[in-house]
């Protein structure tokens, strides 16, 4: 990886990375869940349980994902990594950044969330 004249690293960063891998943070993720899922012994808590989940990540995940891509578009293509961050010079430089860390954990959460309303339907329909 190089560095521009800003101290910036390059390549920077897509919008296709940045959502591929949140989607695949997310589905690792789904690994803890299930985990946890197991814990819980009483079929209803387990449905409590994942549909919590599921409303509450989904929710907040959708969200992220909105307004990370809406910092990533406001950001006109000066996108950065978290590396990045001792380059910033002002305040409003920062949702450089915060666009693709935002829109990263929205998807994971989204995907985390999707996952646990799917295993309530499976954990109900038992």
């Amino acid at each position: 990886m190089g560095v521009d004249r800003d101290g910036v690293m390059l390549p920077r960063l897509r919008p296709a990375d940045v959502a591929r891998r949140g989607l695949i943070f997310g589905l690792l993720g789904v690994i803890p869940l299930i985990v946890a899922t197991l814990s819980i012994s009483g079929r209803s808590d387990r449905e409590e349980f994942l549909a919590v989940v599921g409303v509450l990540s989904g929710s907040s995940g959708l969200g992220l994902a909105v307004v990370g891509a809406g910092f990533w578009w406001a950001s006109a293509g000066d996108i950065r990594r978290m590396r990045d961050w001792r380059t910033l010079t002002t305040q409003a430089a920062s949702i450089t950044i915060v666009g693709p860390a935002f829109l990263r954990s929205g998807l994971f959460l989204t995907i985390l969330g999707a996952a646990a309303l799917g295993l309530c339907q499976l954990v109900e329909a038992r």
